[in-house]
Protein backbone atom coordinates (compact mmCIF):
# COMPACT_ATOMS: atom_id res chain seq x y z
CA UNK A 1 0.00 0.00 0.00
CA UNK A 2 1.53 3.32 -0.99
CA UNK A 3 1.29 6.25 1.34
CA UNK A 4 -1.53 8.71 0.80
CA UNK A 5 -1.09 12.06 -0.87
CA UNK A 6 -0.02 14.80 1.49
CA UNK A 7 -2.17 17.67 2.77
CA UNK A 8 -3.33 20.49 0.47
CA UNK A 9 -0.69 23.04 -0.52
CA UNK A 10 -0.82 26.40 1.21
CA UNK A 11 -0.64 28.12 -2.17
CA UNK A 12 -1.54 26.59 -5.56
CA UNK A 13 1.17 26.21 -8.16
CA UNK A 14 -1.17 27.36 -10.93
CA UNK A 15 -4.19 29.62 -10.70
CA UNK A 16 -5.81 27.80 -13.62
CA UNK A 17 -4.90 24.43 -15.09
CA UNK A 18 -6.36 23.26 -18.40
CA UNK A 19 -6.30 19.51 -19.03
CA UNK A 20 -6.91 18.42 -22.62
CA UNK A 21 -7.93 14.78 -22.72
CA UNK A 22 -9.80 13.21 -19.81
CA UNK A 23 -8.67 9.60 -19.91
CA UNK A 24 -6.74 7.64 -17.30
CA UNK A 25 -3.90 10.15 -17.00
CA UNK A 26 -5.93 13.34 -17.44
CA UNK A 27 -8.56 12.30 -14.90
CA UNK A 28 -5.87 11.16 -12.45
CA UNK A 29 -4.09 14.51 -12.76
CA UNK A 30 -7.38 16.30 -12.12
CA UNK A 31 -8.09 14.20 -9.04
CA UNK A 32 -4.57 14.57 -7.64
CA UNK A 33 -4.37 18.30 -8.38
CA UNK A 34 -7.69 18.85 -6.62
CA UNK A 35 -6.66 16.74 -3.62
CA UNK A 36 -3.40 18.68 -3.20
CA UNK A 37 -4.94 22.00 -4.32
CA UNK A 38 -2.10 22.31 -6.83
CA UNK A 39 -4.36 24.46 -9.03
CA UNK A 40 -6.93 26.98 -7.92
CA UNK A 41 -9.20 26.15 -10.86
CA UNK A 42 -9.27 23.15 -13.22
CA UNK A 43 -10.74 23.21 -16.73
CA UNK A 44 -11.24 19.94 -18.60
CA UNK A 45 -11.46 19.63 -22.37
CA UNK A 46 -12.13 16.65 -24.57
CA UNK A 47 -13.50 16.11 -28.07
CA UNK A 48 -15.85 13.39 -26.77
CA UNK A 49 -19.09 14.78 -25.36
CA UNK A 50 -19.70 11.45 -23.63
CA UNK A 51 -16.34 11.69 -21.86
CA UNK A 52 -17.02 15.27 -20.82
CA UNK A 53 -20.45 14.36 -19.51
CA UNK A 54 -18.92 11.64 -17.36
CA UNK A 55 -16.17 13.99 -16.16
CA UNK A 56 -18.86 16.46 -15.12
CA UNK A 57 -20.77 13.74 -13.26
CA UNK A 58 -17.57 12.84 -11.41
CA UNK A 59 -16.91 16.53 -10.61
CA UNK A 60 -13.35 16.25 -11.91
CA UNK A 61 -13.06 19.93 -12.84
CA UNK A 62 -14.56 23.36 -12.32
CA UNK A 63 -15.48 23.63 -16.01
CA UNK A 64 -15.77 21.16 -18.88
CA UNK A 65 -15.82 22.04 -22.57
CA UNK A 66 -15.21 20.52 -25.98
CA UNK A 67 -13.89 23.87 -27.27
CA UNK A 68 -10.11 23.72 -26.83
CA UNK A 69 -9.65 27.46 -27.32
CA UNK A 70 -12.14 28.21 -24.57
CA UNK A 71 -10.41 25.70 -22.31
CA UNK A 72 -6.97 27.33 -22.52
CA UNK A 73 -7.75 31.03 -22.76
CA UNK A 74 -7.11 31.77 -19.07
CA UNK A 75 -4.82 28.84 -18.27
CA UNK A 76 -1.45 29.33 -16.62
CA UNK A 77 -0.63 25.75 -17.58
CA UNK A 78 -2.07 23.63 -20.38
CA UNK A 79 -1.50 19.89 -20.02
CA UNK A 80 -2.00 17.76 -23.13
CA UNK A 81 -3.22 14.30 -22.13
CA UNK A 82 -4.11 13.08 -25.60
CA UNK A 83 -2.40 10.49 -27.86
CA UNK A 84 0.91 11.71 -29.27
CA UNK A 85 -0.45 11.65 -32.82
CA UNK A 86 -2.91 14.42 -31.94
CA UNK A 87 -0.27 16.75 -30.48
CA UNK A 88 0.36 18.94 -33.51
CA UNK A 89 -3.34 19.41 -34.29
CA UNK A 90 -4.06 20.35 -30.68
CA UNK A 91 -1.09 22.71 -30.63
CA UNK A 92 -2.28 24.51 -33.75
CA UNK A 93 -5.80 24.77 -32.35
CA UNK A 94 -4.88 26.24 -28.99
CA UNK A 95 -1.98 28.45 -30.13
CA UNK A 96 -4.07 31.58 -30.91
CA UNK A 97 -5.87 31.37 -27.56
CA UNK A 98 -2.87 30.98 -25.24
CA UNK A 99 -2.24 33.90 -22.94
CA UNK A 100 1.22 35.42 -22.53
CA UNK A 101 3.45 33.27 -20.36
CA UNK A 102 1.24 30.19 -20.48
CA UNK A 103 3.08 26.92 -19.91
CA UNK A 104 2.31 24.11 -22.35
CA UNK A 105 3.18 20.62 -21.19
CA UNK A 106 2.06 17.06 -21.91
CA UNK A 107 2.16 13.51 -20.57
CA UNK A 108 3.18 11.55 -23.68
CA UNK A 109 5.65 8.67 -23.49
CA UNK A 110 7.41 9.91 -26.64
CA UNK A 111 9.18 13.24 -26.31
CA UNK A 112 11.12 13.93 -29.52
CA UNK A 113 7.91 13.85 -31.56
CA UNK A 114 6.18 16.16 -29.07
CA UNK A 115 8.93 18.76 -29.36
CA UNK A 116 8.90 18.51 -33.15
CA UNK A 117 5.12 18.91 -33.22
CA UNK A 118 4.77 21.81 -30.78
CA UNK A 119 7.85 24.00 -31.17
CA UNK A 120 6.91 25.22 -34.69
CA UNK A 121 3.25 25.94 -33.89
CA UNK A 122 3.20 27.50 -30.42
CA UNK A 123 3.46 31.30 -30.12
CA UNK A 124 6.69 32.81 -28.80
CA UNK A 125 4.93 33.97 -25.65
CA UNK A 126 4.10 30.38 -24.63
CA UNK A 127 6.59 28.32 -22.61
CA UNK A 128 7.01 24.67 -23.62
CA UNK A 129 8.00 22.07 -21.00
CA UNK A 130 7.20 18.49 -22.15
CA UNK A 131 6.83 15.88 -19.40
CA UNK A 132 6.23 12.16 -19.07
CA UNK A 133 4.80 10.70 -15.86
CA UNK A 134 5.98 7.09 -15.94
CA UNK A 135 2.80 5.69 -14.46
CA UNK A 136 -0.36 4.06 -15.68
CA UNK A 137 -2.58 1.01 -15.76
CA UNK A 138 -4.20 -0.91 -18.60
CA UNK A 139 -7.49 0.87 -17.90
CA UNK A 140 -8.72 3.95 -19.77
CA UNK A 141 -11.38 6.64 -19.54
CA UNK A 142 -12.32 9.16 -16.83
CA UNK A 143 -13.55 6.46 -14.44
CA UNK A 144 -10.16 4.72 -14.51
CA UNK A 145 -8.24 7.59 -12.92
CA UNK A 146 -7.28 7.88 -9.26
CA UNK A 147 -5.36 10.49 -7.30
CA UNK A 148 -2.58 8.15 -6.16
CA UNK A 149 -1.51 7.06 -9.66
CA UNK A 150 1.66 9.17 -9.58
CA UNK A 151 2.69 8.47 -5.99
CA UNK A 152 6.37 7.48 -5.81
CA UNK A 153 6.56 7.20 -9.61
CA UNK A 154 9.00 9.07 -11.80
CA UNK A 155 8.07 12.00 -14.01
CA UNK A 156 10.63 12.91 -16.67
CA UNK A 157 10.87 16.48 -17.97
CA UNK A 158 12.42 17.09 -21.40
CA UNK A 159 12.54 20.90 -21.80
CA UNK A 160 13.87 22.16 -25.14
CA UNK A 161 17.11 24.11 -25.33
CA UNK A 162 16.59 27.60 -23.96
CA UNK A 163 13.46 26.69 -22.02
CA UNK A 164 12.40 29.19 -19.38
CA UNK A 165 13.85 28.01 -16.03
CA UNK A 166 10.89 29.37 -14.07
CA UNK A 167 8.47 27.37 -16.23
CA UNK A 168 10.53 24.22 -15.81
CA UNK A 169 10.56 24.71 -12.04
CA UNK A 170 6.79 25.21 -11.97
CA UNK A 171 6.20 21.96 -13.86
CA UNK A 172 8.65 20.19 -11.57
CA UNK A 173 6.85 21.51 -8.49
CA UNK A 174 3.49 20.46 -9.91
CA UNK A 175 4.49 16.84 -10.43
CA UNK A 176 6.22 16.70 -7.06
CA UNK A 177 2.97 17.93 -5.51
CA UNK A 178 1.21 14.98 -7.16
CA UNK A 179 3.67 12.60 -5.48
CA UNK A 180 6.19 12.05 -8.28
CA UNK A 181 9.95 11.98 -8.26
CA UNK A 182 11.13 14.28 -11.06
CA UNK A 183 14.15 13.98 -13.35
CA UNK A 184 15.22 16.01 -16.37
CA UNK A 185 16.86 14.63 -19.51
CA UNK A 186 17.08 15.24 -23.25
CA UNK A 187 14.19 14.11 -25.42
CA UNK A 188 16.29 11.74 -27.55
CA UNK A 189 17.74 10.03 -24.49
CA UNK A 190 14.29 9.72 -22.95
CA UNK A 191 12.91 8.05 -26.06
CA UNK A 192 15.76 5.52 -26.13
CA UNK A 193 15.38 4.66 -22.44
CA UNK A 194 11.60 4.29 -22.66
CA UNK A 195 11.89 2.18 -25.80
CA UNK A 196 13.48 -0.63 -23.77
CA UNK A 197 11.74 -0.07 -20.41
CA UNK A 198 8.21 0.41 -21.75
CA UNK A 199 7.66 0.41 -25.49
CA UNK A 200 9.33 -2.87 -26.49
CA UNK A 201 7.79 -4.78 -23.52
CA UNK A 202 4.35 -3.60 -24.64
CA UNK A 203 5.12 -4.64 -28.22
CA UNK A 204 6.20 -8.08 -27.03
CA UNK A 205 3.03 -8.42 -24.96
CA UNK A 206 0.81 -7.48 -27.89
CA UNK A 207 2.68 -9.94 -30.09
CA UNK A 208 2.68 -12.95 -27.76
CA UNK A 209 -1.03 -12.57 -26.99
CA UNK A 210 -1.72 -12.31 -30.72
CA UNK A 211 0.42 -15.39 -31.39
CA UNK A 212 -1.48 -17.43 -28.81
CA UNK A 213 -4.79 -16.33 -30.24
CA UNK A 214 -3.69 -17.31 -33.76
CA UNK A 215 -2.54 -20.84 -32.96
CA UNK A 216 -4.90 -23.13 -34.86
CA UNK A 217 -4.35 -26.08 -32.54
CA UNK A 218 -5.28 -24.03 -29.45
CA UNK A 219 -8.83 -22.83 -29.24
CA UNK A 220 -9.62 -19.37 -27.93
CA UNK A 221 -11.39 -20.87 -24.91
CA UNK A 222 -8.31 -22.94 -24.00
CA UNK A 223 -6.03 -19.92 -24.19
CA UNK A 224 -8.28 -18.10 -21.73
CA UNK A 225 -9.06 -21.12 -19.52
CA UNK A 226 -5.51 -22.33 -19.02
CA UNK A 227 -3.73 -18.97 -18.80
CA UNK A 228 -0.80 -19.30 -16.42
CA UNK A 229 0.57 -16.36 -14.47
CA UNK A 230 3.01 -15.27 -17.16
CA UNK A 231 0.39 -15.18 -19.89
CA UNK A 232 -2.05 -13.33 -17.61
CA UNK A 233 0.59 -10.68 -17.03
CA UNK A 234 1.12 -10.32 -20.77
CA UNK A 235 -2.62 -9.96 -21.37
CA UNK A 236 -2.80 -7.18 -18.75
CA UNK A 237 -0.23 -5.17 -20.68
CA UNK A 238 -1.83 -6.02 -24.01
CA UNK A 239 -5.14 -4.60 -22.78
CA UNK A 240 -3.67 -1.07 -22.84
CA UNK A 241 -5.24 1.67 -24.94
CA UNK A 242 -4.66 0.78 -28.62
CA UNK A 243 -4.76 4.36 -29.91
CA UNK A 244 -2.09 5.53 -27.51
CA UNK A 245 0.20 2.61 -28.21
CA UNK A 246 -0.27 2.80 -31.96
CA UNK A 247 1.03 6.38 -31.78
CA UNK A 248 3.92 5.42 -29.49
CA UNK A 249 5.28 2.95 -32.03
CA UNK A 250 4.73 5.27 -34.98
CA UNK A 251 6.36 8.28 -33.33
CA UNK A 252 9.23 6.52 -31.55
CA UNK A 253 9.96 4.02 -34.31
CA UNK A 254 13.74 4.63 -34.57
CA UNK A 255 14.42 3.95 -30.89
CA UNK A 256 11.95 1.05 -30.80
CA UNK A 257 13.53 -0.58 -33.87
CA UNK A 258 17.00 -0.16 -32.37
CA UNK A 259 15.93 -1.84 -29.13
CA UNK A 260 14.07 -4.56 -31.03
CA UNK A 261 17.28 -5.31 -32.92
CA UNK A 262 19.17 -5.76 -29.66
CA UNK A 263 16.34 -7.86 -28.25
CA UNK A 264 16.37 -10.14 -31.29
CA UNK A 265 20.13 -10.66 -30.91
CA UNK A 266 19.66 -11.63 -27.26
CA UNK A 267 16.72 -13.87 -28.17
CA UNK A 268 18.90 -15.67 -30.72
CA UNK A 269 21.54 -16.24 -28.03
CA UNK A 270 18.83 -17.64 -25.73
CA UNK A 271 17.63 -19.99 -28.46
CA UNK A 272 21.20 -21.21 -28.85
CA UNK A 273 21.46 -21.94 -25.10
CA UNK A 274 18.25 -23.98 -25.17
CA UNK A 275 19.28 -25.87 -28.30
CA UNK A 276 22.68 -26.75 -26.81
CA UNK A 277 21.27 -27.63 -23.40
CA UNK A 278 23.34 -24.89 -21.77
CA UNK A 279 21.85 -25.09 -18.27
CA UNK A 280 24.60 -22.97 -16.71
CA UNK A 281 24.02 -20.18 -19.24
CA UNK A 282 20.26 -20.24 -18.68
CA UNK A 283 20.69 -20.21 -14.90
CA UNK A 284 23.10 -17.26 -15.07
CA UNK A 285 20.73 -15.28 -17.31
CA UNK A 286 17.68 -15.96 -15.14
CA UNK A 287 19.62 -15.07 -11.98
CA UNK A 288 20.72 -11.77 -13.49
CA UNK A 289 17.25 -10.86 -14.72
CA UNK A 290 15.68 -11.85 -11.38
CA UNK A 291 18.01 -9.41 -9.65
CA UNK A 292 16.73 -6.60 -11.88
CA UNK A 293 13.13 -7.37 -10.88
CA UNK A 294 14.07 -7.39 -7.20
CA UNK A 295 15.84 -4.08 -7.70
CA UNK A 296 12.69 -2.53 -9.16
CA UNK A 297 10.70 -3.66 -6.14
CA UNK A 298 13.42 -2.39 -3.78
CA UNK A 299 13.29 1.03 -5.45
CA UNK A 300 9.59 1.25 -4.64
CA UNK A 301 8.52 1.27 -8.29
CA UNK A 302 6.48 -1.90 -7.77
CA UNK A 303 5.49 -4.31 -5.03
CA UNK A 304 6.10 -8.03 -4.99
CA UNK A 305 2.34 -8.63 -5.33
CA UNK A 306 1.36 -10.78 -8.34
CA UNK A 307 -1.01 -8.07 -9.53
CA UNK A 308 1.98 -5.76 -10.04
CA UNK A 309 0.88 -3.77 -6.99
CA UNK A 310 -1.78 -1.96 -9.02
CA UNK A 311 -4.60 -2.64 -6.55
CA UNK A 312 -2.46 -1.34 -3.71
CA UNK A 313 -2.12 2.05 -5.41
CA UNK A 314 -5.74 3.02 -4.96
CA UNK A 315 -6.58 3.82 -1.37
CA UNK A 316 -10.05 4.69 -0.13
CA UNK A 317 -9.05 8.35 -0.03
CA UNK A 318 -7.86 8.24 -3.62
CA UNK A 319 -10.73 6.29 -5.12
CA UNK A 320 -13.00 8.15 -7.54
Amino acid sequence: MVERLGPPLEEPIFDELAIIGVGLIGSSVARAARTRKAARRIVLADRSRETLARAKELALGDEVTNDLKVAVRNADCVLLCAPVGATEEIGRTIAPALKAGAIVSDVGSVKGAVLSALEPVLPSHARLVPAHPVAGTEQSGPDAGFAGLFMNRWCILTPPEGADPEAVESVRAFWEALGSHVETMGAAHHDLVLAITSHVPHLIAYNIVGTAADLEEVTRSEVIKFSAGGFRDFTRIAASDPTMWRDVFLYNKDAVLEMLGRFNEDLTALQRMIRRGDGDGLFELFTRTRAIRLGIVAEGQETAAPDFGRRGLQTDEQAP
